[in-house]
């Protein structure tokens, strides 16, 4: 799964009022109902998912022990995936 916090655009130490805005503001913007791009309800339902896990408290808590104990292995791919996650967010088609 994409980390959360990207995909909502939110920094790890967000409180849940941020979480919660940046949430509905997402989700207005990618529902499938209101959004003719083609990704929107996969986009959508990314938001979703995002939200669920940080928006509760033990969820997110054990997230943030789970990548604070991740060993990078292969830096490119990390990185790639950091770039693909803002191109998704700002739609941008991303080409490499």
């Amino acid at each position: 799964m994409e980390n959360p916090y990207h995909i909502l655009g939110v920094s790890p130490n967000a409180t849940a009022d941020e979480i919660k805005k940046a949430y509905r503001a997402l989700a207005m913007r990618h529902h499938p109902d209101r959004s003719d791009h083609s990704s929107a309800e996969s986009r959508f339902n990314a938001i979703q998912k995002a939200y669920e896990l940080l928006s509760d408290p033990r969820k997110r808590a054990e997230y943030n022990q789970s990548i604070s104990n991740r060993i990078i292995i292969d830096p490119n791919e990390e990185a790639l995936s950091l770039w693909r996650s803002l191109f998704n967010r700002c739609e941008i088609a991303y080409t490499p």
